[in-house]
């Protein structure tokens, strides 16, 4: 989605000082008068980017957004990053006009120049402590022996097989042990402060071991069997808006497939990154989840017992605390198969209940 808007001349100059200038360290623009403009300038007192944070916070506001360039890699041709900083409070109308025109800001400016393109939605995501932890997270730890990578991946099948939790292997300390690319985390981004489609897909580039955007679309509960693909595994976001006694809820289901013809490695390295990259979509991004499906191994078509999220609304009567009600009339057996609860128990305790009272679950 672009918005029509473009790099102003003053910007455009701006920018060129900055490049030229190394008593620069950035630049805050804004949009006005459907044009991208400067509106501070940050200085450089040292060489050293984390020197030079403290001064970017008070040229910002928590109520309104921005676009800041910074020069992150001192000398280097391709040194600058391009952040979108929307915070939560600001208006609604302006965080869809500067998620659309984001990408312009890079490639007027000139895509070359920018090693880097951010989403943030705080301050403190901008001071040290912040690009400490992106850096972290964008860092990928050593790589596996083929040997360990197949015995990995032999406890994680073990695990999936079970269909159980406990079995899982955490990466350590939760942490995520794949990188996940730059567009991938701006569409993420942009997904959890409601832009952009309700169903966002994610894969794996295996050889580059990196997370990379597949896509955003829109699409109901119904849709989500066809939407997502049935001979490829993905990690998917799907935004799930209704109405509960005339109250909207707008609920992110995380779904996890992977078909029965996916490639081994693929299912090793989808299986045992899941765990670390839902952390890290929790803790560095803000992303919360209310429900996670997983579905491995079905045959093409499957998708539709484990995600017709329709199918867990109907019979709706509150929704609350992360609780879902289900309508009575779905076997349990397809239940539990779907994975929609821990045991087949579980799933028979709450249809058997009443409908017209409602069905709570909590969310695991």
């Amino acid at each position: 989605m672009q918005s029509g808007i473009t790099v102003s001349k003053e910007l455009q100059d701006a920018f060129n000082e900055l490049v030229s200038t190394p008593s620069q360290r950035g630049i805050v623009a804004t949009i006005a008068s459907e044009a991208l403009i400067p509106q501070h300038t940050l200085p450089s007192k040292s060489t050293d980017f984390f020197s030079d944070l403290p001064a970017l916070t008070p040229l910002l506001s928590t109520t309104a957004a921005s676009y800041i360039i910074l020069r992150r890699y001192q000398n280097a041709p391709d040194g600058y990053v391009a952040v979108t900083y929307i915070p939560d409070t600001a208006p609604v109308r302006q965080k869809m006009l500067f998620a659309a025109t984001r990408l312009t800001l890079v490639r007027e400016l000139g895509t070359e120049r920018f090693r880097e393109s951010l989403f943030v939605t705080e301050m403190r995501e901008l001071e040290k402590e912040g690009w400490e932890k992106h850096d972290a997270h964008g860092a990928l730890s050593a790589p596996l022996t083929e040997e360990e990578e197949n015995l990995k991946g032999i406890k994680e099948a073990e695990a999936e097989a079970k269909g159980g939790t406990e079995g899982r292997r955490l990466e350590t300390g939760g942490k995520l042990s794949i990188a996940t690319s730059t567009e991938a985390r701006e569409a993420l981004g942009m997904f959890r402060v409601g832009e952009g489609g309700n169903l966002l897909q994610l894969n794996i580039n295996v050889k580059d071991e990196t997370i990379e955007l597949v896509g955003s679309s829109s699409t109901d509960a119904d849709g989500l069997a066809s939407a997502i693909s049935d001979t490829e595994p993905r990690y998917s976001f799907f935004r799930y808006s209704h109405q509960v006694e005339g109250s909207e809820q707008s609920p992110i289901v995380f779904i996890y497939t992977c078909p029965s013809g996916s490639k081994i490695k693929e299912r090793m390295v989808y299986a045992s990154t899941k765990q670390g990259f839902l952390a890290s979509m929790s803790s560095d991004m803000g992303v919360e989840i209310a429900k996670k499906v997983s579905k491995v191994e079905q045959e093409p078509g499957a998708l539709a017992i484990a995600t017709d999220m329709q199918s867990l609304a109907r019979g709706l009567e509150s929704f609350r605390d992360h609780c879902f009600n289900f309508r009575r009339g779905v076997s349990a057996q397809a239940g539990a198969e779907a994975g929609l609860f821990e045991t087949q128990e579980a799933w028979q305790e709450v249809t058997m209940r009443p409908i017209q009272h409602g069905i709570a679950m909590g969310m695991r």
